[in-house]
This record gives structure tokens, C-alpha cells and sequence, in this order.
């Protein structure tokens, strides 16, 4: 079984986890409302997608 032969040092374990940070979170205006909404995602605010009324959202 492969053993490491020496302790890893601190940073170069930090190194190694660099690319597994938490990325921010994505956001773009909806084209009808204005709202803040997830790329690819139905708006909650308006209910349209794509140019298209998907859902009616009642008021």
C-alpha cells in the first residue's frame, strides 16, 4: 500500500485545496421584472423564462 514518506507541510496542503473554495453565487436580471434570479431559472418574481410567461404569479 503507498505511504506518504513525509508529512505534507501546511502549504503545500494549501496549495492542493486551493481550487475547493465556495464560488459566489450567480445572478442575473430578469428582462421583464428587473429581479435578481439564478442563470437558467424560472423568475419567482414574475413567473417568465426564456421571454415566455411560464407560470402566472398572482399578486
Amino acid at each position: 500500500m503507498a505511504v506518504p514518506k513525509r508529512k505534507v507541510s501546511p502549504s503545500r496542503r494549501g496549495m492542493r485545496r486551493s481550487h475547493d473554495a465556495l464560488k459566489p453565487e450567480a445572478f442575473h436580471e430578469c428582462p421583464n421584472c428587473g429581479e435578481l434570479k439564478r442563470p437558467h431559472n424560472l423568475c419567482q418574481a414574475c413567473g417568465h423564462y426564456n421571454g415566455r410567461e411560464i407560470i402566472s404569479v398572482g399578486l
